[in-house]
């Protein structure tokens, strides 16, 4: 692509006046040298990563500085404590959670990521470790995220996985339970919180970036009023292109100066709170009066497709999820198309069809069962199987009604409570066992 001297002067527009800024640079570190079947080993081997975080931490300061573009937060992340747990007893589990916290606490980290299991088939000891502590360990810390992978395409669907996530989140406070998602097909090299950690085929270290830039595309839509789809498509992908260019220049300068392998950029767009930083904003500026509205899906799919295709052009190091998300909560628009009903979880499920939020950052009220949650969140596992993609699930379950906002500030915005379908689904999400994996297995040979 060769770009005109006004479309330059156009990225600088994008820093100096709309706000455009890095989502995230994160470290991702491979700690299995660490295991050991002593857990003050353990504590004293992860001190040794405090060089290491501290020279990350200062080089995105210093790159934020260098090229004046706003890095949101730095994040890290770490191999699943599964399989530390593996070797190790269930006390164990909050005492590796700590020390994770104080880490990055002391390295001026915003999270750290890799609290995290691998079940969607059934339980290692490991695995069952780390979801017999994760309300515990993250209701502990403060930085500290985690996953647990319920289902893939491979392998089927671990329904007790799933009632086990759930039943943890309901005795996690707000706050705690926006830092862990359940997922589908989660991918080795996610930099993305709360799914963030280091996968096993990944190099010793490496540094990834998350770009974001939802309120750029929006205000390049509205300023340029495209007359066709394909000028919409474009439009976009240009756009997108010098978003993920800048995401690598940003990665490049932090992985030469940390003297660590770049990784990856992941392309999605993501959402704040503040207003005109929005994906659903996207939507509405592409002709959608309403996010939720009919054609919602339709026009999300075309800004997908016109994103993946203008950021991968742009870099060859695509990672992580690369896709759209729309956490209800972090995304304004998103937040008051669900408080007005043109948002409800079917709609997110549909929409989870074309992009890789599954149903993200949605408040659901206790006092209508777990059955429910647990129904919801297999429908998503289900659709992330069928469809062969990347899907996760991370909800707030309140003791309050629906339609009820909770406020938990930052970047996690106001969570919008949504009601549950009332229909008691409990003689099905009890039965145990696993779903069987999907027929596609058999596509891959």
């Amino acid at each position: 692509m060769k770009y005109s001297a006004d479309e330059i002067i156009e990225v600088v527009r994008m820093l100096s006046e709309e706000d455009l800024d890095i989502r995230s640079v994160t470290l991702s570190v491979n700690t299995l040298p660490l295991i050991s079947d002593n857990v003050k080993r353990v504590l004293d081997k992860l001190d040794s990563l405090n060089p290491i975080f501290d020279k990350f931490s200062s080089a995105v300061d210093k790159a934020s500085e260098k090229y004046g573009i706003r890095i949101v937060t730095k994040r890290v992340a770490v191999t699943p404590i599964q399989f530390f747990l593996e070797v190790l007893n269930e006390e164990d589990g909050l005492k590796i959670a700590i020390k994770l916290e104080d880490l990055a606490e002391t390295n001026r980290i915003d999270y750290i990521g890799g609290y995290s299991a691998f079940a969607e088939r059934g339980f290692t000891k490991g695995s069952s470790l780390v979801i017999n502590t994760m309300a515990e360990a993250i209701n502990s810390t403060k930085r500290l995220t985690g996953m647990i992978n319920a289902a893939s395409t491979f392998s089927g669907l671990n329904s007790e996985a799933v009632r086990r996530f759930v039943d943890n989140i309901f005795i996690m406070k707000p706050e705690a339970s926006a830092r862990v998602a359940i997922l589908s097909n989660v991918p080795p090299d996610s930099p993305f919180v709360p799914s963030a950690h280091h996968g096993i085929g990944m190099p010793e270290m490496s540094i990834n970036v998350a770009v974001s830039g939802p309120g750029v595309i929006e205000k390049a839509i509205r300023r340029n009023s495209p007359s066709t789809l394909e000028e919409l498509h474009e439009l976009i992908k240009r756009t997108a292109f010098k978003i993920t260019r800048l995401g690598e220049l940003i990665g490049k300068a932090v992985s030469a100066d940390v003297g660590v392998e770049f990784g990856s950029v992941d392309l999605s767009l993501a959402p704040t709170p503040k207003i005109g930083d929005s994906v659903a904003g996207i939507i509405e500026a592409a002709g959608i009066e309403k996010m939720g509205a009919h054609g919602s899906l339709s026009a999300l799919a075309l800004l997908m497709d016109a994103v993946k295709k203008g950021g991968s052009t742009a870099t060859s190091h695509v990672g992580g999820l690369s896709s759209a998300f729309i956490p209800v909560s972090e995304d304004a628009v998103m937040s008051e198309r669900a408080l007005e009903g043109y948002v409800d979880f079917y709609t997110l499920l549909a929409l989870s069809a074309v992009c890789n939020s599954g149903i993200d950052m949605v408040g659901i009220s206790k006092k209508q069962g777990k059955d429910k949650a647990t129904g919801l969140i297999m429908d998503v596992l289900s659709l992330g199987i069928t469809l062969n993609k990347i899907l996760g699930v991370r909800i707030i379950p309140v003791d309050e009604e629906p339609g009820s906002i909770i406020d938990l500030g930052g970047l996690l915005g106001k969570v919008v409570v949504m009601k549950l379908k009332d229909a008691s689904v409990e003689r099905f999400v009890s039965l145990n066992g696993f779903i069987p994996n999907s027929i596609k297995r058999l596509e891959t040979g």
